[in-house]
């Protein structure tokens, strides 16, 4: 966990001691620290912005009934993403938003074959394409369609790995599976992810005349 994240995490972990001794600004605090990071999920988990609105409320909502529940403070954020995902399950068993079609992970990541073999799959080096800097923007665009359209099991796990950076163990109890279930579908999900990245990148490439200056490496 690099710097930054443990001392968020050390702050979070203040935030719940402060609440209880009965400190109410921390009550503030921790509504504007975790709102964010809820709706984030939600929004990816639910795919409509009304909905993660309506799950991170209630997802605060019930953080605060059941606080007393929270036996130890370091484990708070896998706790409150654990509410959050209960939270959206709830929501999609009334049909706000079940999907009309839910897509599997290989219909995702067509299989690469070359004369009747696999083939590894190529990562295209992006350093040297023109407007770097706009390309950082969308690909971050790029990477959250991605996700978004992954199916929700391997959905979940990179958006708690990955972006709220939850340990193995943390995210497999927030999902309620083992650690080797979340290790499997998290590889699964990056994999998919990255080719979606690799797709456009190779697009890029081709349109912006930065062909000539993109190298393409093998993956190991």
């Amino acid at each position: 966990m690099v710097a930054g994240r443990k001392v968020e995490r050390e702050n979070e972990i203040e935030l719940v001691r402060q609440l209880r001794a009965g400190n109410p600004a921390a009550f503030d605090r921790f509504v504007e620290h975790f709102r964010s990071k809820i709706f984030q999920y939600s929004w990816m988990m639910c795919g409509h912005r009304e909905d993660a609105e309506e799950v991170a409320q209630e997802t605060l909502l019930k953080v605060f009934e059941n606080f007393e529940q929270l036996r130890e403070p370091e484990r708070v954020r896998s706790w409150v993403f654990r509410i959050a995902k209960n939270a959206c399950l709830m929501k999609r068993r009334r049909g706000i938003f079940e999907p009309a079609q839910e897509l599997s992970l290989d219909e995702l990541m067509p299989l690469a074959q070359r004369n009747g073999q696999m083939v590894k799959i190529e990562i295209a080096d992006w350093s040297g394409l023109p407007d770097r800097e706009v390309l950082r923007t969308e690909l971050r665009d790029v990477l959250q369609r991605a996700m978004a359209e992954l199916p929700e099991i391997y959905r979940s796990v990179i958006l708690l790995r990955d972006v709220e950076e939850l340990s193995t163990e943390e995210t497999a109890q927030v999902l309620e599976v083992s650690t080797d279930v979340v290790k499997t579908r998290l590889h699964r999900a990056r994999l998919a992810v990255r080719q979606s990245i690799d797709l456009y990148l190779r697009n890029i490439a081709e349109t912006r005349g930065g062909r000539n200056g993109t190298q393409v490496r093998q993956l190991h």
